[in-house]
């Protein structure tokens, strides 16, 4: 067994797709199957089963999957304590960032860090709350920046920059001419939303909650797995929603979607790193440059 095996496994394993899972890892479909095939002929185990034209994980690939995470993130630590010795010559950095940190407000960051760091290859990947957070925990990045809270004792949290959060409307709704006023106002909307386990939504629902609004007291209508399609949904008159300005800004100024007086707590954009991983040279480089002018990288 291979560590490149184990990253062709983990690649697909993700997917349950063996064309995706190539393309993941820059490689073609026959390489990938063949891999597979490999790895499962070497111990005499099934890992995937083959349903119709797609492949599902069976009970051993399940159980497998974890280990397999578990010592690439072992050799890559590894790595990154010799890259380490030769400074900021060399190196990686796997960040993970959830939607609207990784849109709006990280890109002119790493920008800056290849500026000074040009010999470091940056890698970033997407999701909401929750797949940052895991990630990080699993070793599959070494930093994570989150727009909302996390449980999770082997990870550390540490605020960078501000956000504020804003309610919007189409340019049709009642409340572009008179806004509500209170918390029981807000019930009826309609409301688009992000989808649970996003930042966006825990904040906003935590903050209802403070004021004494459930959220299941809302009139949701629609729930994106994304901030651009919450947004679009709106500018067509949807519903309403409380999203991050960074992320409505222009739209507002287009006139395309009307901005609500109504006042809103800001929130924290997060760093996360793993309490008991190696932190590298690359990653604090990175977090030393987030934290000295958060706000300029917005």
């Amino acid at each position: 067994m291979t560590l490149e095996q184990l990253r062709i496994f983990v690649a697909v394993a993700e997917r349950e797709h063996i064309t995706q899972g190539a393309r993941d890892i820059h490689l073609t479909p026959s390489a990938t199957s063949a891999a597979i095939a490999a790895l499962e002929a070497r111990h005499a185990t099934r890992l995937f089963d083959r349903v119709g034209r797609g492949i599902v994980l069976t009970e051993a690939g399940r159980l497998f999957l974890p280990e397999a995470r578990a010592v690439l993130a072992r050799a890559s630590a590894a790595e990154k304590v010799l890259a380490d010795l030769a400074g900021l010559v060399h190196g990686a950095l796997a960040l993970a960032g959830s939607q609207t940190v990784a849109n709006y407000w990280l890109p002119p960051l790493i920008e800056r860090y290849r500026r000074r760091y040009p010999g470091v290859a940056v890698s970033l990947v997407i999701g909401n709350t929750d797949f940052v957070a895991a990630r990080v925990q699993d070793g599959a990045a070494d930093l994570g920046f989150i727009e909302g809270e996390v449980e999770a004792p082997v990870l550390v949290a540490a605020p960078v920059a501000d956000d504020e959060m804003v309610l919007v409307a189409p340019v049709t709704h009642p409340w572009h001419w008179r806004a509500p006023t209170s918390p029981a106002e807000l019930a009826d909307g309609p409301w688009v939303l992000r989808e649970p386990g996003s930042g966006t939504r825990a904040i906003f629902e935590s903050y209802l909650q403070e004021t004494g609004l459930a959220p299941g007291a809302l009139r949701v209508v629609l729930e994106y797995p994304s901030n651009e399609a919450v947004r679009a949904a709106v500018e067509a008159g949807s519903g309403v929603t409380v999203i991050s300005r960074r992320v409505v800004e222009e739209a507002i100024r287009a006139g395309t979607m009307a901005l609500i007086d109504y006042p809103l707590p800001s929130r924290p954009f997060l760093s996360l790193r793993h309490r008991e991983r190696y932190a590298t040279k690359a990653a604090q480089a990175f977090l030393d440059l987030a934290t000295a002018a958060p706000e300029s990288a917005g």
